[in-house]
């Protein structure tokens, strides 16, 4: 078998264009892999630096394969079964800014450069007061950021036409907004001037992103059969579903520098990402915070076989069509079709999702991701919305621990506080004063849920319910 290298697969030069801060799974899956088909199909002409953002990772074993590696897309796309390999050719090198600072700090000289795409986790966009200017390299990515922009300044004096196009993918909301906010703190911070931060304002764009793929990452089960399929030895095969989606809050004109609509690919730049955001956070976080304790209570334990099951299958379609989907306020086909795909996403083949990864922390999930919606359905309709109300009612009888009905632990999973709460409550024995109880429990909610008109006499109507003749039962009475 081939190691994987220039010598051996061919790598196509391009120019460096884009600064990549990250050389982990996701970028990789989904990043590189849209600008590996924006070169084959948009003639976008592009290659990525990748800077590592921290002192240890992952960029020598990507430079030992000259920075090539597989992307491995498995899932449904319109019902048909995808698995397909695919080279990645677009990281033209990779540095380590605390080991390499000059060849860091010189790609802010490359008159091409344009574009900065970042993956830091969420912690990574934060202020940290103790970098310095002349740190090498700043510890925080912002405080890194803010380096090379002002080195850029300084080289082209100030030429607004030098400015960078700044795409954050990290997973808060608002990502750009944030980072922004951050480089404006060290500008402060390190007195780099007005003139500076007039360029900074001008010439530069800081733009929030939404990022939506499941990548599970390195596939060790299946690393030696792919292996053997692309007769290559690579140790940086990233396994993704096919489902991609990335929502950008920036005008046209960035739109046009960055031709993925020409790609044939799902990105959106849009004049305000809150809707995507909301629209994920309900049609696919809500059904899965709510399907998973009320599948788990029913005997299933997978969230595919939950889809697929003919009574929780259809509980799950009642609260993503005609629930939480009546709560939105984007146009309703484009609703259907974010639905759809998010039920084949569901339905993956590949993944065996487990419904109790999904439990933990689930009343903080519910607040977030559901309690929205249940509030808009009861104000839009007048009644409350019989799915969430029970779902909720599953995650508090979860919650109560013990065995499933088939012998299976059920071990929940949240902050001592909540657990502690719920014991007490359940020691009780009495189903009303748990209802009220965790109503009442503001230090979750923000809020007494009490004062929800009908909630707590439903909630506890379903508690009865589900102790009297199961969980399966007590969806079937409510479809």
């Amino acid at each position: 078998m081939k190691p994987l290298n220039k010598q051996t697969a061919s790598k196509t030069v391009r120019p460096e264009r884009i600064i990549q801060f990250g050389e982990g799974n996701f970028l990789r899956a989904f990043i590189d892999w849209i600008i590996y088909n924006m070169n084959e199909k948009a003639d976008f002409n592009s290659s990525v630096v990748v800077v590592q953002p921290i002192d240890k990772g992952m960029i020598d074993m990507l430079n030992k394969q000259d920075d090539l590696y597989h992307v491995n897309l498995q899932g449904l796309d319109k019902g048909e079964v995808v698995n397909s390999l695919t080279m990645i050719d677009v990281i033209s090198r990779a540095l380590n800014p605390y080991s390499q600072n000059d060849e860091f700090m010189k790609l802010a000289e490359q008159p091409e450069m344009r574009f900065v795409i970042s993956n830091t986790t969420e912690a990574g966009i934060a202020f940290d007061p103790s970098c310095k200017l002349e740190d090498k390299p700043a510890a925080s990515y912002p405080g890194k950021l803010t380096q090379l922009l002002y080195h850029r300044f300084k080289t082209f004096n100030g030429d607004m036409s030098k400015g960078l196009i700044i795409f954050p993918c990290e997973l808060i909301f608002l990502n750009g907004h944030k980072l922004k906010e951050t480089i404006y703190q060290y500008i402060e911070l390190w007195n780099l001037g007005e003139d500076f931060k007039k360029w900074f304002e001008g010439a530069c764009g800081v733009y929030a992103t939404l990022v939506d793929r499941i990548v599970p990452g390195f596939p060790r089960k299946d690393i030696d059969s792919i292996k053997e399929k692309i007769q290559y030895d690579d140790n940086m095969v990233v396994q993704a579903e096919i489902f991609h989606l990335w929502v950008i809050e920036a005008p046209e004109t960035v739109a046009a520098e960055f031709p993925a609509n020409k790609a044939g690919l799902n990105v959106l730049f849009v004049p305000s990402e809150e809707p995507y955001h909301e629209r994920k956070v309900t049609l696919l976080n809500g059904p899965h915070t709510v399907l998973s304790p009320v599948a788990f209570l029913s005997g299933v334990n997978i969230v595919r076989d939950a889809c697929q099951h003919p009574v929780i299958g259809k509980y799950i379609d009642k609260v993503m069509f005609h629930e939480l989907m009546e709560t939105l306020n984007l146009p309703k086909d484009e609703l259907q079709k974010f639905a759809k795909d998010v039920l084949e996403r569901f339905n993956n083949p590949f993944v065996d999702h487990q419904v109790t990864s999904i439990m933990l922390n689930s009343f903080p999930k519910y607040q977030t991701r559901d309690l929205p919606g249940l509030k808009t359905y009861l104000q839009r309709k007048g009644e409350l919305p019989k799915g969430l109300v029970l779902g909720l009612a599953a995650i508090i009888t979860y919650y109560k621990g013990g065995v499933r009905a088939d012998g299976v632990e059920i071990v929940p999973n949240d902050a001592p506080e909540i657990m502690n709460m719920l014991k007490e409550l359940w020691a009780t024995g009495d189903t009303a004063k748990v209802t009220e109880g965790v109503l009442a429990a503001e230090s979750i909610w923000g809020e007494n849920l009490n004062n929800i008109p009908g909630l707590a006499a439903a909630v506890k109507a379903n508690l009865d319910s589900i102790v009297k003749i199961g969980m399966l039962e007590t969806v079937k009475g409510i479809l």
